[in-house]
């Protein structure tokens, strides 16, 4: 007898409950804070794309890939449906990591001064490998002409980038607010024990809870067959 085990639902609820705090947290920071993204030579239009950088990388890219792993993994309905929504919330994702890197290059010093650190090459690798894995996502739900073999191959290896990739975000995302709040507090704009300090350290901590969680939903299996009832099940069979 074949038991069905759906993912529970504190998972589930865990998992989106996080994701609401990471947002709630980013745009405390981004909004409430914003005096920390001004430059030495503050312009509405740098404040704006100073802040609309951690908005999208956090709540565009990181919290919509995850909800789109969620997607196709638990949604009701069918294998193709899954898919499809799982493809277009990973093109949103997509759009938004994006833009979000492109407004890093209407910095005040220019494109190479802007990717110089850790934080920004492991970004532009992350959205690299991203864009890699949406595309071949797209070429294989539209053109269905390939082997079933060859598909089933290439599968585990999808499925593992696309972990890796959202790990990988995520780390990108711990690097970005080390790296900003260590120089807001070397600057001395921003105190080590402050209201600031605490919402970005938090944030930071979220986002590590959060990526445990839907990785645990990801890889947790559908269905398990309970071998007592087989056994049960067969010597009840033979007693017949």
């Amino acid at each position: 007898m074949v038991r069905i085990l759906f993912p529970p639902f504190s998972v589930l609820f865990f998992a989106r409950f996080s994701a609401c705090i990471v947002a709630v947290l980013v745009l405390i920071w981004a909004l409430h804070f914003k005096t920390s993204f001004i430059s030495h030579n503050p312009s509405q239009e740098g404040l704006i794309y100073s802040v609309l950088h951690p908005l999208l990388m956090v709540i565009g890219f990181i919290l919509i890939i995850g909800e789109a792993i969620l997607v196709h993994r638990w949604l009701p309905g069918s294998r193709n449906l899954k898919k499809l929504v799982h493809l277009c919330l990973q093109g949103v994702a997509l759009a938004c990591g994006v833009f979000g890197i492109w407004t890093k290059f209407h910095g005040q010093y220019g494109i190479v001064a802007n990717f110089y650190s850790l934080h920004s090459w492991m970004g532009l690798i992350c959205v690299a490998m991203f864009g890699a894995q949406w595309l071949f996502g797209f070429m294989s739900f539209w053109h269905r002409g390939e082997v079933r073999t060859t598909r089933l191959k290439v599968l585990p290896w999808h499925v593992f980038l696309g972990l890796y990739t959202y790990g990988l975000a995520v780390v990108t995302a711990e690097t970005g607010l080390l790296e900003k709040l260590t120089f807001l507090q070397t600057k001395g704009n921003v105190l080590k024990r402050c209201p600031e300090s605490a919402i970005v350290n938090g944030l930071g901590l979220c986002l590590a809870l959060l990526s445990s969680v839907v990785i645990l939903a990801a890889v947790s299996p559908k269905h398990q067959i309970s071998k007592s009832k087989i056994v049960f099940s067969d010597s009840n069979y033979s007693s017949r």
